[in-house]
This record gives structure tokens, sequence and C-alpha cells, in this order.
């Protein structure tokens, strides 16, 4: 009955049996905890049930999973933060932990997606163009400075900058890397 319950929710039911096996109901196969870390990373929802006694299991599931996780070589949990949050059991405070930490999780989700969203729209056409006529022009520069002969072959045409900004940016690289190979040069005599 639990099972068609879950079915209409989406939440897939994975099964744990003695033998420490996960069998999911859904695709009824086994998995790993691999497996469900994939399924988080996916957004999938899952619920994990003792397959003797039916009990829910998947926050020792969880919990064993970020165990692996950081045994493996993927640390993200601080040994100060995992001390603190070890710190708050008993405690007083214990009571309210899951709902700030839910809390913190939230918003720090939030401010990566208008992270991400900014820097899309910050890095526009404009702006990588700019970015690949400085590198093209910082190239060229190296090119001149440490090929020998290579300023006697035809340049191609560099790019126009599309502001006051990028032309000064490019012309202080070409002077710049015009000094450095006069020093170069009068090192090599």
């Amino acid at each position: 009955m639990a099972d068609k319950a879950d079915a209409k929710s989406g939440t897939v039911i994975i099964k744990k049996y003695a033998n420490r096996r996960l069998y999911n109901t859904r695709s009824s196969s086994y998995i790993t905890l691999d497996d469900l870390a994939a399924m988080v990373r996916e957004d999938i929802n899952f619920q994990v049930l003792d397959a003797k006694t039916g009990n829910d299991i998947t926050h020792s599931i969880l919990t064993q999973i970020i165990m692996e996780e950081e045994a493996n070589g993927e640390q993200m949990l601080p040994v100060s933060f995992l001390r603190q949050l070890i710190g708050m059991y008993g405690n007083s405070m214990q009571a309210m932990m899951p709902p700030y930490l839910e809390a913190a999780m939230a918003n720090f989700e939030t401010n990566q997606s208008k992270l991400q969203d900014a820097f899309k729209s910050s890095v526009g056409k404009d702006t990588l163009t700019r970015m690949a006529e400085t590198n093209m022009a910082m190239f060229q520069a190296a090119a001149q400075a440490f090929m020998p002969g290579a300023g006697e072959q035809p340049e191609p045409a560099a790019p126009t900058p599309t502001s006051d900004e990028g032309r000064e940016d490019i012309e202080s690289l070409r002077s710049q890397m015009a000094e450095m190979k006069r020093k170069l040069d009068k090192l090599g005599e």
C-alpha cells in the first residue's frame, strides 16, 4: 500500500535488505550507494526502507553516502564544522539546527544561482570579443618578441577593439612586449 502511494508522489522506494543490498523497487534492480548519490544529484526523490521492519532509514543511508564521499577524498566538510556539528548533539539548541541548516543551504543555492545568472549576463558577446582580442594581441606581441624573424612576416590584421579602453589595453601590452624584446635583444648580444 505504501508503494502505491509513493508511486503517485513520484518517490522511488529503495529497500535495504539484511545482507546490506539496496533494491530499487521502481527499476526492479539492485543498486549501490553510488547510484543513490547519483539520484540525489539528479534531484530524484527516494525513500529507503528497511526491508524487514519497514522503518524509514533514509537519513542513515544519506549520512552513509556523505561518509563514503568524505572517505574517498571528496572532502567538503571542514573539521571545525564537523566538531561544531557534533557539539550540537545533546545541546539545548539541537532542535534548531535542522531548520537552520536547511535555510542556510537554501540560501546558498539561491546565491549560487544568482551568481551564475549575473556572470552569464555580464559576460556577454562584447566582453568575450574584447577578451579574445586582448589575448590575440598578447599572443602576437609574444610571438614577435620571442620568435626571431616573426616581425618580418606579414601580420594578419588585428581586430579593432570595440572601445577606447580596449585599444589602450592593447597598446599598453604592445609597448610592454616591445620593451621586453629590446631587453632580450640586449641580453643576446
